[in-house]
Order: structure tokens, then C-alpha cells, then sequence
């Protein structure tokens, strides 16, 4: 059972995340540094053609989800489990439409599906530093945009023509967690493991397909 540490207090909305030591860091940033960085993939497609189509992708997405949305979670304070800490309250109910195990299942199916998954906190009703709901965003909605130290600065989430800007506070608190898997080639966004069995998974779609035409 994995322990967490609360993340939303007083102290982290406070400290700025540090900046990259490494040389090369500002320069990553600066190469489209204020402009949103597209995701360099049809996420549609793959959706369709790996998770909606194909049998084998969509049994591989859902048993990593769900298994990884099975783990609990516990809040220790000063090595003590507290089971009535806003965290555990917040990780078990994270917003009025989900659980915690339907929103884990949301994200990590994104990140499989996208190589990236993306957690919005939301309100702080109490003033404590605390958020009040967690939602997790569509990944093919969400834009980065760099900031000058090779961190990203915000985030635009689009749809039906309308946009909306999430930006990192002036503290360095940043109300957006992007989860993305190992890209060798995209400093912004994860690889999804769709996009690497895509060739294997266009045949057995096209197969299908051509099978059920000559029947």
C-alpha cells in the first residue's frame, strides 16, 4: 500500500519549483518558448483504431488501468495512518462525478492510450492550501506551453471552439500534474504505446475488416 505525501499545503504553494541546472534546459524552452506545443499525434486515431477497434489493444489498456487504479491509497502524517485526512477524503471522493478508483482508471487509461495524462486540481474552499476536487482532462485537449527555465509556464485546454488557460502561479504552484511516458524525440510529451504497435494493430483492423467483407 503506497504512502503519499499531501501535496496541495500550505508550504508547496509557497517554494517555486527550482530551476534546471542543466545547461541545455533554457534552450528547450526557448526553441518555442510562450507558444502552445501541439501534441505531435493523432490522438483520435488512435483512440479509434487501438482502443475502440482493436480487441487485444483495448484488453491491454483496460487490465493496465485497472489494475493500477486498484492500488489504494494511504496518508501518513509523522508515520501515522490517518485515514480522515483531507487527502484520503479528497484521493477516495475526488470530485462530484467520480470515485477514486473511476478517475485512477481515467488517468492511467489516457496515459496508455496517449503517452500522456493530465490531473487538474480545483477550489480551495477551507483558504488551507488544500484543493477541493481533482479532474483528469482529455489529453488531446490539453496544449503545453514551455516557460523560459524548461518548465512548462501553462496550459490550454480547447473544445467546441472554446478555450481555457491553466497557469503555473506566481509561487511556481501549478494547479495541472502531466503525467507522460518516455518520449526519445518530444521534450513536452510522452510516447503512446499505441503509436508504437499502430503498424501491428492497422493490419489486424485492415484483416478484420477484409474478412468480414468477403463474408
Amino acid at each position: 500500500m503506497p504512502a503519499i505525501r499531501w501535496p496541495f499545503g500550505r508550504a508547496a504553494r509557497t517554494v517555486a519549483p527550482e530551476a534546471k541546472q542543466s545547461a541545455a534546459g533554457p534552450l528547450i524552452a526557448f526553441s518555442s518558448l510562450g507558444r502552445p506545443k501541439w501534441t505531435p499525434r493523432d490522438y483520435a486515431y488512435l483512440a479509434v483504431e487501438g482502443f475502440q477497434k482493436n480487441p487485444v489493444a483495448y484488453r491491454c489498456i483496460r487490465m493496465i488501468a485497472e489494475a493500477a487504479a486498484s492500488a489504494p491509497f494511504a496518508v501518513f502524517v509523522d508515520g501515522r495512518r490517518e485515514d480522515d485526512h483531507p487527502l484520503a477524503r479528497l484521493m477516495a471522493r475526488p470530485n462530484p462525478e467520480q470515485s477514486g478508483a473511476e478517475l485512477m482508471e481515467a488517468l492511467y487509461g489516457a496515459l496508455q492510450t496517449a503517452g500522456n495524462a493530465y490531473l487538474e486540481a480545483t477550489g480551495d474552499a477551507d483558504g488551507n492550501g488544500a484543493p477541493d476536487e481533482l479532474w483528469a482532462l482529455r489529453p488531446d485537449r490539453v496544449q503545453v506551453t514551455p516557460g523560459p527555465q524548461g518548465w512548462p509556464e501553462a496550459w490550454t485546454y480547447s473544445v467546441g471552439g472554446r478555450t481555457a488557460r491553466i497557469e503555473r502561479r506566481a509561487d511556481g504552484w501549478t494547479p495541472v500534474m502531466h503525467l507522460k511516458l518516455y518520449h526519445p524525440t518530444d521534450d513536452w510529451y510522452g510516447f503512446s504505446p499505441l503509436e508504437a504497435a499502430g503498424f501491428g494493430i492497422g493490419v489486424v483492423n485492415a484483416t478484420g475488416a477484409w474478412d468480414k467483407a468477403l463474408v
